[in-house]
C-alpha cells in the first residue's frame, strides 16, 4: 500500500478552492451514514441538509470533483465516497505520530475513527522517559530523543501535538526538520511553520469560548426584550417636553 510520503492528495494541482476541500469531509460523513445504512442515491438539496449546506453550494463544491447527479435520480452514493475519499487521499495509507500522550494524546490514540478514515496511528511519542514503554491504545510509548528515527522508519508526514503549550513549537521544529509537511495542533499556542508546511488548529477553549460569547449575547438579548416597554404620547400632544417621545424606551 502506498505510504503518506510519496503521495500527495490531487485537490491543490486540480484547483479546487480550500473552501470546498474544507467541506469535502463533511459530505463524506454524511455520505458514510447513507452507504451504512444502505441508501443507493441521494438529491443535492437531501445530502446538502445532512451535511449542513445550501444545495447551491454543494453542486458547485462536486462540480470541482466532475461529479454531477442525474436529474431525477441524485448522486450515487457509494460512487461519491469513492470520489471524496479519493480526492482527500484517504484512500492510500497516512502513518501518523502522535507527541503529548497526556490525556488528551491518549484520547486520540485510543480514537477509532482514525483507521477507517485512512489513517494509521504509527508511533506514540512523549518527553516523560516514565512513559516509554508504556502501551496506549496498544502501542508502546515511545521517547521525543528517538523522534527523527521514528519519522524516518515510518515515513510520517502527518504529526499531531497533542503537548503542553511550552513544548509544542520545539516538537513542530523537530517535526518539520525530520520530514513531517502536515501538522495538526492541539496545543494552545500559534506554531510558527516554514512555506510548504499545513497546521491545522485545534483549540478546544477558544471554540468554548465563541459558544460562551453567543451565549452571553442570547441572554443579554433576552433580558432587553424583557426590560423594554412601549411609551405613548398622549392623543392630544404628539411631542413630549423634549420634543418627539421615542416609539420604545427603556424601563
Amino acid at each position: 500500500m502506498a505510504t503518506g510520503r510519496t503521495h500527495r492528495p490531487a485537490t491543490r494541482s486540480r484547483g479546487i478552492p480550500e473552501a470546498t476541500v474544507a467541506r469535502l469531509p463533511l459530505y463524506l460523513r454524511a455520505l458514510t451514514a447513507l452507504s451504512e445504512r444502505s441508501v443507493p442515491t441521494v438529491s443535492s438539496e437531501e445530502l446538502a441538509a445532512a451535511a449542513g449546506v445550501n444545495s447551491a453550494k454543494l453542486r458547485k463544491d462536486f462540480s470541482y470533483l466532475g461529479s454531477y447527479g442525474t436529474r431525477g435520480v441524485g448522486y450515487d452514493v457509494e460512487y461519491l465516497v469513492y470520489q471524496i475519499s479519493r480526492e482527500l487521499g484517504l484512500t492510500q495509507d497516512w502513518p501518523v505520530v502522535i507527541v503529548g500522550i497526556g490525556n488528551l494524546g491518549a484520547a486520540l490514540a485510543n480514537y477509532g475513527g482514525f483507521a477507517s478514515r485512512g489513517f494509521r496511528v504509527a508511533a506514540l511519542i512523549d518527553a516523560d522517559p516514565a512513559m516509554a514503554g508504556k502501551p496506549v491504545a496498544g502501542i508502546p510509548v515511545q521517547h521525543t530523543d528517538d523522534l527523527e528515527k521514528i519519522i524516518d522508519d515510518n515515513g510520517v508526514s502527518i504529526g499531531v501535538i497533542a503537548t503542553p503549550a511550552g513544548a509544542a513549537q520545539q516538537v513542530c521544529d523537530r517535526l518539520v526538520a525530520a520530514g513531517v509537511t502536515s501538522i495538526l495542533n492541539f496545543a494552545p499556542t500559534v506554531l510558527s511553520v516554514p512555506d510548504g508546511v499545513d497546521v491545522r488548529k485545534v483549540d478546544l477553549s477558544i471554540e468554548l469560548q465563541i459558544l460562551a460569547f453567543h451565549e452571553q449575547r442570547k441572554a443579554g438579548e433576552e433580558a432587553t426584550g424583557e426590560s423594554e416597554t412601549v411609551v405613548r404620547a398622549p392623543k392630544d400632544s404628539g411631542k413630549g417636553p423634549d420634543g418627539d417621545v421615542p416609539a420604545v424606551m427603556p424601563a
